[in-house]
């Protein structure tokens, strides 16, 4: 695999509407190698028969459950697995993590986050080292680097944690570094399609983000304010 785009994926899940929706964001996003199964029994089919890379599996089936499922899957291969349940509670979230998951991802759901998440999971599994610079070793702001795999800012007072929005906003301005990105183009990174009155939301993001990748968040470096525009990463300084 050289790309992470052709990663065969299995998509488990009894609601044909909710397969359907996930085909067409994973499409949209530019996945062509997808399978689908409702059932334990159509999933047990279509495990032998596509060999999937990834696993996309809920854990309320008709004729079983997910964690048993993830369970047979595992004793025949490390295919990487991530969980998408509408069971939310701890609990559930520990017992799937704990028997060896790569994600666990609860209903309802950001599309752009389980993109992330999956493109993560790719990565690290079958793609270590081939990824950008940047992705390998890190977005350098100044004194601060953002790991976007991890989620996390480091800097000389040590390490915090980003918000799913506040990585999606983010790599969102990383992808377009040195441009002006509008309002509207980062509410749809966050929020999806017709998401276009979130502006006063995305602001309070911008702000918390700034508190993070900043030295000074009231006098910004980095993640510059275009007025009435949107919003721009500012191009790494030349020494």
């Amino acid at each position: 695999m050289n790309h992470i785009y052709e990663c065969r994926i299995l998509i488990i899940d009894d609601n044909i509407q909710l397969l359907d929706m996930l085909c067409s964001i994973l499409k949209k996003e530019g996945y062509q190698a997808l399978r689908t199964a409702a059932s334990c029994r159509e999933a047990r089919k279509a495990f032998s028969s596509e060999a999937p890379d990834l696993i996309v599996l809920d854990v309320m089936l008709p004729d079983g459950d997910g964690f048993s499922l993830f369970q047979e899957f595992r004793a025949d291969t490390d295919i990487p697995i991530l969980f998408l349940s509408a069971r939310d509670q701890d609990n559930d979230r520990l017992l799937g993590l704990g028997l060896g998951a790569d994600d666990y991802l609860t209903k309802p759901f950001l599309p752009k986050e389980l993109t992330l998440r999956l493109a993560a999971i790719i990565r690290r599994t079958y793609l270590n080292g081939s990824g950008s610079k940047e992705q390998e070793s890190g977005l350098v702001l100044g004194n601060r680097i953002v790991y976007f795999e991890q989620g996390t800012v480091h800097s000389p007072e040590g390490e915090v944690s980003l918000t799913a929005k506040e990585l999606l906003i983010l790599k969102k301005l990383w992808e377009n570094r040195g441009k002006i990105v509008t309002f509207d183009a980062l509410c749809d990174a966050v929020w999806g399609d017709g998401y276009y009155t979130y502006e006063n939301t995305l602001m309070v993001h911008i702000r918390r983000l700034r508190e993070k990748i900043e030295e000074d968040p009231s006098h910004p470096r980095w993640l510059l304010t275009a007025r009435g525009i949107g919003y721009r990463l500012a191009q790494e300084e030349k020494s």
